[in-house]
């Protein structure tokens, strides 16, 4: 028996060591209508306190408005941040010349040593610098604080000054060296770089950092395109109820953006989509009409005879878009149904949530969107171990369980 057992221990010694695969679940909070924000509480400093995080794809820079003082900060749900000084990041650290690495500007190291950043949104900006501080991530016991650089945002930009928001600040999920995830990897406190979330169209959903919460069937995966900053599955044709011919004129680059509240579109694929909707609906569905009358930002809308209360009541008179994406023999569709790119507004309304980003959003240029709106009731996963995005139909108000999931390494 004893000369078995030192065979057995010897075999077991010849195989390769395979990190246990582990997750963090965060329950999201929030909505697309009339919240615009999917949001997380994270719990910061020393002792912690929370703070409502938008998560953003699309960014790769967490932060938090700050009382350092604030110069032009907006209305939180919570009190200001007030960061110590012996945590500033100084500028001549790494994580510094990460940040702006990550940015894509140069690094100057100012007088103060200090280090400074500012980053211009689709929708504003935020001028702020670069600090240490304590996040306490939920663990299989309790707690497990650790310090992570995020940004101490004190100057918002004037065009925002004083506006009530949902949210503390963001989230930096992008692709980067100083997101969140990045900095968990390298510290040796996440064993994967992949992360997740599931938004729900009833409201809320949840957030996941780890590959334990990633199906073994039922995901569509595509290349992600490695030479671009942002999470993007390359470029992809746009097609109306299936039909095999495109309508869009050429294929469209495309980037998978958390932190837009809904869909947007160069000017000739969003022409070409309200032309199609426009078109279905004066054919085929003689229940609604054209509203005049635009609600706030969603500017193509309709009513019906009574105030419409769902998406199911009407869902019938639209019909679904999808996007191809090919990469050598690799083809994957994304497909995009009404209730993915809808909204009830509060008049009773429905309303498309594909939005013209030329004109909402100067800046985007002819870069396509897939926001939040788009991603309701779907998985969607970034796996940038292996270089993939991943996407598919989930039942996102069903929270999993973080005890089965996270282990003691987390």
């Amino acid at each position: 028996m004893a000369v078995r057992l030192a065979v057995i221990a010897s075999l077991l010694l010849l195989l390769p060591l395979v990190p246990p695969s582990s997750a963090v679940v965060l329950e999201l909070h929030g909505n697309i209508y009339p919240n615009g924000h999917f949001f997380v509480t994270m719990n910061i400093g020393d002792p912690a306190k929370p703070y409502y995080l938008d998560i953003d794809t699309g960014s790769t820079l967490t932060w938090l408005q700050c009382d350092a003082p604030c110069q032009n900060c907006n209305k939180v749900p919570h009190e200001l941040y007030k960061p110590t000084r012996n945590k500033l990041v100084k500028c001549a650290d790494p994580l510094c010349s990460n940040l702006h690495a990550d940015l894509g500007k140069p690094k100057r190291c100012g007088p103060q040593t200090q280090c400074d950043y500012g980053i211009q949104y689709v929708d504003g900006s935020s001028i702020g610098v670069l600090i240490i501080g304590r996040l306490s991530l939920p663990a299989s016991h309790g707690t497990n604080p650790t310090d992570i650089a995020f940004g101490c945002g004190y100057d918002q930009g004037k065009e925002n000054f004083n506006v009530p928001t949902p949210v503390d600040g963001i989230l930096g999920l992008g692709r980067g060296r100083v997101t969140l995830l990045s900095q968990l990897k390298s510290q040796g406190v996440a064993t994967k770089h992949v992360m997740g979330h599931c938004l729900s169209s009833k409201g809320g959903g949840f957030l996941f950092f780890g590959d334990a919460k990633v199906p073994t069937s039922g995901v569509t995966w595509f290349p992600m395109n490695r030479g671009h900053k942002h999470y993007s599955p390359g470029h992809g044709t746009l097609h109306f109820n299936s039909n095999s011919q495109p309508i869009s004129a050429a294929p469209m680059e495309v980037i998978f953006d958390s932190g837009a509240t809904y869909t947007y579109f160069a000017p000739q694929p969003y022409q070409a989509t309200v032309s199609v909707v426009k078109s279905t609906l004066s054919n085929e569905c003689k229940l609604l009409n054209e509203v005049k009358d635009k609600d706030r930002a969603l500017n193509v809308c309709w009513k019906g005879k009574d105030r419409i209360r769902t998406i199911d009541e009407v869902k019938k008179c639209f019909r679904s878009l999808s996007l191809n994406f090919a990469h050598g023999d690799k083809k994957s569709t994304l497909e995009i149904p009404p209730e993915h790119s809808l909204i009830i507004s509060k008049e009773g309304h429905v309303c498309l949530g594909i939005l013209d980003g030329s004109k909402e959003h100067p800046s985007l240029g002819g870069k396509n969107l897939i926001g939040g709106i788009t991603m309701l009731d779907q998985m969607v996963i970034y796996d940038n171990e292996r270089s993939l995005l991943g996407w598919g139909n989930y039942q996102c108000d069903k929270i999993p369980s973080s005890k089965t999931l996270i282990t003691s390494r987390l």
